[in-house]
Formats: structure tokens, sequence, C-alpha cells
């Protein structure tokens, strides 16, 4: 009876042991998200600075399970700059010495189209993005930024002109903004376009890069270092933020840029992103609100190149917004694509940043409005990535300053 009694209390607690290890297996399991691997960055960093919170750097690595390949389907262009789709599934692609190209998704390649004043393509400088209009099928109509060269300096314009119908030429080009002050450089343009869902266009602008102008991105009498929001023809949206505040630029939605060259709306909320090159260290990925304030050059994540600290060296300062994600060592952002598809599924409104000297495309993963993963694709070819475009066909299309077109898509 004795010997019973031992083995029944022996059995309750190996039941209750396995109990315990199966609901500690599973919290172990409900903790460790699945397909999370390391960050991506392993190399030092170039600050010592704290993130303001967990994950604003360096976050989890993620991979691709669905089977991709990359292919180069043209290497026929000149230094492109901006990738985008028309309406019947072919992509327009501007080169930065002033001249514009069609391409089809097989890789066959238009004549140089021409149409342009001329452009200050100097350094950073050129024609640089390119959008169609809304009612593109019927007006033909395409929307551009570009660097404006003038004996006063330059400066970021748009303008817009239509496409003819023979598609050799831009008619009728005519400038409708200009990111005031000139300025004599050829550095930080910032230049990506976006249409809103009214038809409205958000324009980003860089802060020129010199010391002279840094702090105009704080100033709300220039355009420097702004997300700027105009109508087609030019004008302040009404309802802007500082439409009816005195001094200020009624174009400008928001300020505290350094040179932003990705933009994108999130398909599924309406959210407006921005990718910024940050100095040395220190780029950064925002969420775009009007009327706020991201910072540069007062707070930043990044040092001078020459490993000076900007400013005061401070991270955070009340009134001025954190970027969401930013990246030390830099990935050097550039053209943005949320990939709007459900063809490769892990992919679906995930972000993707073109790094240029960094060189790899960028696959952000973000939910409720973090960071949550990064993978790098295409680092093996050594690319410098300018633009990323999401097509219709659930591919990603990709052009590099070597002159190359790829196209990312699932393996058949």
């Amino acid at each position: 009876m004795k010997h019973l009694i031992i083995t029944s209390i022996f059995s309750l607690y190996f039941l209750f042991l396995s109990a315990a290890c199966d609901e500690q297996k599973t919290k172990n399991e409900q903790e460790i998200p699945e397909n999370k691997f390391p960050p991506v960055e392993t190399q030092n960093p170039n600050t010592d600075y704290t993130p303001a919170f967990v994950g604003q750097t360096r976050i989890s690595g993620v991979k691709t399970i669905t089977p991709y390949e990359a292919k180069v389907i043209s290497t026929e262009f000149d230094s492109p700059w901006a990738v985008v789709f028309l309406p019947d599934g072919r992509l327009v692609i501007t080169e930065k010495g002033g001249s514009l190209r069609i391409a089809t998704t097989d890789g066959s390649v238009s004549g140089k189209i021409y149409g342009f004043p001329e452009v200050d393509d100097r350094n950073q400088g050129g024609l640089l993005d390119v959008a169609p209009a809304p009612d593109f099928t019927t007006s033909r109509l395409l929307y551009f930024t570009f660097a404006e060269r003038t004996p006063k300096g330059s400066l970021t314009a748009v303008g817009k002109g239509r496409l003819s119908d023979d598609e050799t030429n831009i008619e009728n080009f005519q400038i409708i903004y200009r990111a005031i002050p000139y300025f004599d450089n050829s550095m930080h343009f910032g230049s990506r376009i976006v249409f809103d869902k009214s038809g409205n266009i958000f324009i980003t602008t860089g802060e020129r890069s010199s010391l002279e102008t840094r702090y105009n991105a704080q100033k709300l009498e220039t355009a420097h270092g702004k997300v700027i929001h105009i109508t087609p023809e030019g004008k302040a949206v009404p309802g802007n933020p500082f439409i009816n505040k005195a001094g200020a630029l009624p174009e400008i939605y928001s300020y505290g840029h350094r040179n932003p060259q990705g933009l994108d709306i999130h398909p599924v909320t309406g959210e407006l992103w921005l990718s910024e090159m940050g100095p040395r260290g220190g780029d950064e990925l925002n969420l775009i609100e009007a009327g706020k304030d991201y910072g540069w050059p007062t707070i930043t994540y990044g040092i001078e190149y020459n490993g000076n600290t900007i400013g005061d060296g401070i991270t955070q300062k009340e009134g001025m917004e954190q970027p969401v994600y930013y990246w030390d060592p830099v990935l050097s952002p550039s053209g943005m694509v949320f990939y709007n598809s459900t063809v490769i599924p892990e992919w679906e409104n995930n972000l993707f940043i073109g790094g240029l000297s960094s060189r790899h495309i960028a696959r952000i993963v973000i939910e409720n409005g973090k960071v949550v993963g990064e993978e790098r694709l295409l680092a093996d070819e050594g690319e410098r990535f300018r633009d990323v475009e999401s097509g219709s066909d659930g591919a990603l299309y990709a052009v590099t300053d070597s002159g190359k077109l790829y196209r990312i898509a699932k393996t058949n």
C-alpha cells in the first residue's frame, strides 16, 4: 500500500512537471517570433548614442521564405534616378542628364525623350523624380522634379509637361514650383514626388548640404529641408498647417529634414512615410504628420563626416519628432516603395528602400507604425540602388546608378 502511494505521488509529480515544461515551452515559443534572426547590421556604429526606444535601430532580421529571383532586364540607362509605372503597365525612367526613357517589363527600352529646361546635373543634381498625373490616360501629363541652375544659383524645381502622342518629346513643359531660396551648389535636392488621394502633390526638398543653409531646415520662411504640399498648379494646398502663419511659406507640410530622397503613402493606412539621408550615421525613416518638426539639424543620431558632433550633440528635444527607425552605419536611403501585392505574401505592405553606399535594397517590415523586421536584398550585386517601384504583376523593379534595371519577382 505504501509503495502504491509513493508511486502515485511520483506519477503526479512527473505529470505536473511535464505540464509545467509544456507551458514553459509554449511561453518560450510565443516569445521567439517566427522567422526572426539577428539584426542584419553587424558593423560597429559611428556613435554611442542611445536609441529613444527599443527597436529604433538594429531590429531583428527577417528572411523571405517565398522563392524569388532578381534579373537584370536592361543595362541601357545613363545615370537613372527614378522609375515609376504608367497606367498601361510600362515604366518611365528619368536620367540625370535631362532625358526620359520608357521601358517594358521585359526590358525593351525607348530612345531618349527630351523637352526639359536645362538641368543642373552636377553631383546630386539633374532631372530627378517623375510621377504620372492621376488622369494621365487622358491628359498624358507627367510631373517632374529637377535641379534648376540659374545665375542666382540652383534649387529644386517642380514642373509638368505632356508626353507627346508619338512618345518622342515632352511638350509644353512648365515650371509650377521652386523651392526657394537659390543657392550655388549642387547637393541635397531631395526631390521625390507623390500624389495624394485628392490629386495634390507631396514634394521633398533637401537643405542643400552647406553649413550656410543647414539651419534653413528649421526656418519656415524657406523651402529647404521640407515636405511641400502643393496643388497640380503649384499652389499651397488649402488646409496646410502653416497656411495662416505669418512669415511662413504656406506650402510647407513638415520641416526639419536633411536630404529626403524616399517618399511613399502606405497602401492600407494612408500614412505618409519618408526616408532621409543623415550625415555620418543617422539615416532616418520617418512617419510624416502635418506641421511636425523632424529635428534636423538640432537633433540627430549622426555625426559630422570628420567625426565631430553636430550642434549640441543631442538626439532628443521637446517639440521635435523621433525617427521611427534609424541606421548607423548608414543605408544611404534613396527611392522607396510599399509593396502593394500579395504575390509574395510576406512582402505585403512591406517597405522597400534603395540603398546607395550600402549597396542593397532594404526590406522593412512595419506593424502599427513600428519597424519590426529588416532584410537585405541583392546585397551580392554590388550596386547602388537609386529607386524601387512595385508593379501590378507582383514584381519589384529597381534602377541603379550604373544604369541597370532589375526585375525582382517570385520564381515560377
